[in-house]
């Protein structure tokens, strides 16, 4: 039987794992076993970077911080070597970099991950990583409605000058 200090400070663990799992927007769950130190520390850096917080779990740990939650779907993914990455900036910052590095480096294998109220899937977690970030989208949006004025603003300029010849 673990003495008390030691089972308040496994409480505190899950507490803390739980309020990140909470405020982030996007978790992706990964088996890194088998990566060697450079390959580690470029996927680290990568993640830094986009602001994802990635971090190695007890499955245990993991598994009692999920338990009653949404995310409670994940505990199929907390089984063998456990890292976690969230993003609280980003709903697809974590998938998008850990399926880039899933492909280059053979040894890093998604689990599943969860966004948006949905547990998903290693294939779910590659769909998302194609999702367009933020920027993209709106760039998207906007060109869309840039382009319908434009094409508003030409066809008044032409019956505008249709109407002038007539006259």
């Amino acid at each position: 039987m673990p003495s008390k200090k030691i089972l308040e400070a496994k409480k505190a663990e899950v507490a803390a794992i739980k309020e990140v799992f909470e405020s982030s927007l996007g978790t992706v769950v990964v088996d890194a076993r088998g990566l060697t130190v450079e390959e580690d520390t470029q996927l680290r850096v990568a993640l830094r970077k986009e602001g994802v917080q990635y971090k190695v779990r007890k499955n245990t740990l993991a598994t009692k911080a999920v338990e009653g939650t949404a995310m409670e779907g994940l505990t199929a993914c907390f089984k063998g070597p456990t890292a976690i990455a969230t993003s609280s900036e980003s709903y697809t910052a974590a998938a998008k970099v850990l399926a880039k590095y899933a492909k280059e480096f053979k040894n890093l294998e998604i689990k599943g991950g969860y966004c948006d109220g949905e547990v998903l899937d290693a294939a779910g977690v590659e769909r998302l990583a194609k999702v367009p970030d933020k920027e993209a989208l709106l760039s998207m949006l906007l060109s869309a409605l840039t382009g319908n004025i434009r094409g508003f603003a030409v066809a008044v300029k032409a019956v505008a000058e249709q109407k002038e010849q007539q006259a």
